[in-house]
């Protein structure tokens, strides 16, 4: 038995510590604010599994594939489809109420999937009831838990994770030795203007783990969600809505999408999402519109509770007018990169949930497979923590070594045939661009816009260019409480998703390039293929002590 330090409190989180306790491993959680929250809480679509009789774990892999848009790992997928119906009968176990009907569990429709397959609970609040189930479950567990407690940076000793250094809500650093330390804090949705993240998603394992040294891959492929509601908080409006029927219209009442792709509405999201921008800047940033009224009032406010909240608390009657709605960063398909059992290139060191790059969503993720994913792996993780070793053989340990982008991704930049991932370019010291000579402090608000405005939807070597200079010519705080914790990773992530974005010339999925619009040609792979660092940081002999980039 071993010890195990978990960070962060979502499903992914919560699910390796209930699994690990049962193992009888030693396990503390920690978790940056209040243990129910996190991008698992604000999960309205709903959790997809081939679960029923119509349904197969060969058309739900075919959808995820096709989605991923070349480069989905198939062997990642094909773990992910035939676990994935087991583990969503753990939560049933666990408590989760999953909505139902006269048939049994009742199921919607989503873009991109080719079957209904999508289970919810509370109609719009299944990430809220997926985290109250799970934190009830892991309170009855011997599972220290500490709250307001976040990662600052891991311990690395002899190329081996032992621990992390952690900022309490006092301002104090504490440091917590382990076995093995689990990164589950989520996404990066906060390096953007508009998301539909929570606060707290400021990218803190996957920026901890590449100062530490580790493998990160894929920070090209943010999603953004085409429809959050164009009100304070850009509140999601869940895929679902389309599922049931709702459709796209711009200022002029034209339902647009039909001339876009010929499932509409429900083409994958990153089709959707670039269709919207493109038809807001056609009306100079004016907002499209979701037409849900064909639905009626009774049916919205009694299969979407918490959006009908929403839209009523931002004023408007969505039954009965159509809402506006922009395009937000919701989901990082990128992250510290993992084998089948999270995993990673540092012994001692695995990720689960959104922080890890399992291979997954290629570069595009299918709607509804993130908190599958996060519950699947998460379980692969826990099984995995007593295991000796700690570290994924298939994965190179990165240790000093940089990659560099012309070298790996051939004299035009373009993908590594082999595994369709490029490696950001990186400055002599490890750090991606060069940040020599900074002397401006980061603005947050200042950085959230670049990246809005240069490396959102639509991206250029221009634009990618000039958002680098600028991120270079800021200086990352001095680390003393949240706020600067929080700055300094999402400056050193603006840089790698600047510097991956920049290297990959080709447009897929997610990542669009107006000045290379065609998708290269990726080979496909019938096997796991080891994924090398975006950009690595050599491996300090104690990770607190480096200075940020």
């Amino acid at each position: 038995m071993v010890h195990v330090l978990v960070v962060g409190g979502g499903i992914a989180g919560l699910w390796t510590a209930v699994k690990a306790a049962d193992a009888g491993h030693t396990v503390e959680l920690v978790t940056k604010t209040e243990l129910a929250e996190g991008n698992t809480r604000y999960a309205q679509g709903g959790i997809a599994a081939a679960l029923f009789p119509d349904d197969s774990a060969e058309r739900h892999f075919a959808d995820t594939i096709e989605a991923g848009a070349g480069l989905a790992d198939p062997v990642a997928v094909r773990v992910l489809v035939d676990e994935g119906p087991a583990r969503v009968r753990d939560l049933i176990r666990f408590g989760v109420a999953f909505d139902r009907d006269e048939s049994g569990l009742s199921r919607g429709l989503e873009a991109a999937h080719s079957r209904a397959r999508i289970v919810h609970a509370g109609g719009d609040s299944t990430g809220a009831a997926i985290e109250a189930a799970l934190v009830a479950t892991v309170r009855r567990r011997a599972v220290r838990i500490d709250e307001h407690t976040m990662l600052a940076d891991l311990l690395v000793e002899g190329g081996r994770v032992v621990g992390a250094r952690l900022l309490t809500a006092a301002g104090e650093f504490v440091e917590r030795r382990a076995d093995s330390v689990v990164l589950a804090t989520g996404g990066t949705g906060c390096l953007y203007r508009h998301t539909t993240n929570p606060a707290v998603a400021t990218g803190d394992g996957v920026a901890a783990a590449w100062r530490a040294g580790a493998a990160v891959a894929d920070l090209e492929f943010t999603q953004f969600h085409p429809t959050a509601l164009a009100a304070p908080g850009t509140p999601l409006i869940s895929e679902a809505v389309r599922g049931e029927g709702a459709v796209l219209r711009d200022r002029d009442g034209d339902r647009f999408m039909l001339a876009v792709d010929p499932r509409a509405e429900l083409a994958p999201r990153d089709v959707v999402a670039r269709a919207v921008w493109r038809r807001m800047q056609a009306q100079h940033g004016e907002p499209v519109r979701l037409d849900a009224t064909a639905l009626g009032a009774a049916f919205l406010a009694r299969r979407f509770p918490g959006l009908d909240e929403a839209c009523r608390t931002a004023g408007y009657e969505w039954g009965r007018e159509s809402v506006p709605i922009t395009p937000a960063a919701h989901y990082a398909m990128g992250g510290v990169v993992t084998d089948l059992d999270g995993r990673t290139s540092l012994p001692g060191l695995w990720a689960v949930g959104e922080t890890a790059r399992t291979g997954v969503h290629g570069a595009n993720r299918l709607a509804s497979n993130s908190l599958l994913e996060a519950a699947v792996f998460a379980d692969r993780a826990a099984r995995s923590l007593g295991e000796a070793g700690g570290a994924a053989a298939s994965i190179p340990n990165s240790g000093s070594t940089v990659r560099h982008a012309v070298a790996d991704a051939g004299p035009d930049g373009a993908p590594d045939a082999a595994s369709g991932v490029v490696h950001a370019a990186t400055a002599s010291n490890g750090h991606p661009v060069a940040a020599t000579g900074a002397t401006e402090p980061v603005d947050r608000a200042a950085l959230q816009e670049l990246m809005w405005t240069h490396v959102g939807l639509e991206r250029d070597a221009a634009g990618l260019a000039e958002a680098s200079d600028r991120l270079a010519a800021w200086r990352a705080p001095e680390v003393h409480d949240r706020r600067t914790a929080e700055d300094r990773n999402l400056l050193e992530l603006a840089r790698l998703t600047v510097a991956a974005a920049l290297a990959r010339r080709e447009s897929r999925g997610a990542h669009f390039r107006t000045d290379a619009p065609a998708a290269a040609s990726v080979a496909p792979t019938a096997a796991p293929v080891p994924m090398p660092a975006v950009a690595s940081a050599p491996a300090p002999a104690s990770a607190p002590e480096r200075e940020a980039a």
